[in-house]
């Protein structure tokens, strides 16, 4: 073997072996990370058939990461998904959820266009919502903003 074989194939080991290394480094403190930090997600609901399947991903998100105390979830409902959540409307299995939900922490924010555009006050929603003075999408925006990860099943 000649001499810029021999060069080559020592760089290219220590290229391997660093690499590994540097690889092991950044997953191990990625786990690390993750063990103390909260997810933050926020999920988008504005179709009304959807609601039963956003909420049910929800609770699958919640108890897939061992319950409410390890994320931090944030619900934004504007459009036509709002009218389920009016409380003179709402079946009992949801308004059930919702109030779970609200015990667990979970943000739950109705559009403040929204309200207005289907007449709705705040008292009339369900328990435990709040209103997103300027918007749905904004607060969506805001939330990314602050490190949310954005889901819309």
């Amino acid at each position: 073997m000649n001499r810029r074989n021999i060069l080559w194939t020592a760089v290219s080991t220590l290229g391997t072996a660093l690499g590994a290394a540097l690889g092991a480094s950044r997953a191990k403190a990625a786990t690390e990370t993750g063990s103390t930090d909260k997810l933050k997600v926020v999920y988008h609901l504005s179709d009304a058939e959807k609601v039963n399947f956003v909420l049910g991903n929800i609770q699958n998100h919640i108890d897939g990461v061992g319950g409410p105390e390890h994320v931090t979830i944030a619900l934004v409902i504007h459009g036509p998904a709002l009218k389920a959540f009016h409380a003179g409307q709402a079946n009992p299995d949801l308004s059930k959820r919702v109030g779970e939900f609200s015990k667990d922490g979970v943000e739950l924010a109705a559009c403040g266009n929204t309200m207005k555009a289907q007449n709705v006050s705040l008292k009339e929603l369900l328990p435990g919502f709040v209103s997103a003075e300027k918007g749905g999408v904004v607060r969506l925006a805001e939330l990314q903003s602050q490190g949310y990860l954005y889901l819309r099943p």
